[in-house]
């Protein structure tokens, strides 16, 4: 019996127990083993749950349930860190009929997974206000914005943001299915999305990239620059600056 063999019948409860499982006396394992799948299967699914609370909603839990179960057999876990389980979930979504309806799903699991992320990433002290502030136009235009850690960029063509805030702190509702982009960051202890102005994304992927303020401001021609400032400060989420100096 291969591992590819005993994993397959672990993650699909309609595969018979794999031949040659014996307890120590000896003795078939057939319903040892179904305990262990049964395990298997509740912890995994419990892990998707945890992680994808607003998916869960938006589709109910029984269906939620039904679906995790398609996803842990051709997503088994790579890694034994649970808390990581999932990442696969937006390709999953793009190709899972019975969603085909819902096309913004995948970029609410990309937003809940960039939320996961940002929770875990490394922790940055925010550079003070004052420092960005006080730069020349000048030097403002040649300086490096290094942005924390826990910094994620999601661009979707779904109103990802208001759907989110709609179903975790009952805000209304999008009317019209029209384009978000989001940064999220985690200005204290818990990850937080801030929608971005429009236009306003090109120049967070540039500086992500770490380019110059200067070229961020030409891949977005057209943004509101002080506001977008005015974000970044605001969510703590600029941890260096670097003038060239």
């Amino acid at each position: 019996m291969s591992q590819s063999e005993f994993r397959a019948a672990l993650l699909d409860p309609d595969r018979p127990a794999p031949p040659g499982l014996v307890d120590p006396q000896g003795r078939p394992a057939g319903r040892r083993f179904d305990v262990y799948r049964n395990n298997v299967t509740v912890s995994l699914t419990e892990a998707l749950r945890q992680a994808f609370p607003v998916i869960r909603k938006l589709v109910g839990d029984e269906f939620f349930t039904a679906m995790a179960r398609d996803f842990l057999r051709a997503h088994p876990p790579a890694s034994p860190m649970l808390m990581f389980y999932g990442e696969a979930m937006p390709a999953f979504l793009e190709t899972f009929p019975p969603v085909a309806h819902l096309g913004y799903l995948p970029d609410i699991a990309r937003l809940e997974l960039a939320l996961r992320h940002a929770y875990h990433a490394a922790d940055a002290d925010p550079v003070a206000p004052e420092a960005l502030q006080a730069l020349p136009p000048d030097a403002l235009v040649a300086a490096r914005l290094t942005l924390v850690p826990s910094a994620r960029l999601l661009r979707s063509r779904w109103p990802v943001h208001s759907i989110w805030s709609a179903n975790t702190r009952g805000t209304p509702a999008p009317k019209l299915a029209a384009p978000e982009d989001i940064l999220v960051t985690r200005p204290d202890y818990d990850p937080e999305p801030l929608r971005l102005t429009p236009g306003a994304a090109p120049f967070v992927a540039a500086l992500m990239a770490g380019e110059t303020v200067g070229t961020a401001l030409d891949a977005a021609p057209d943004f509101d620059l002080t506001a977008t400032l005015g974000l970044l400060i605001g969510a703590r989420a600029i941890a260096a600056v670097q003038t060239g100096d």
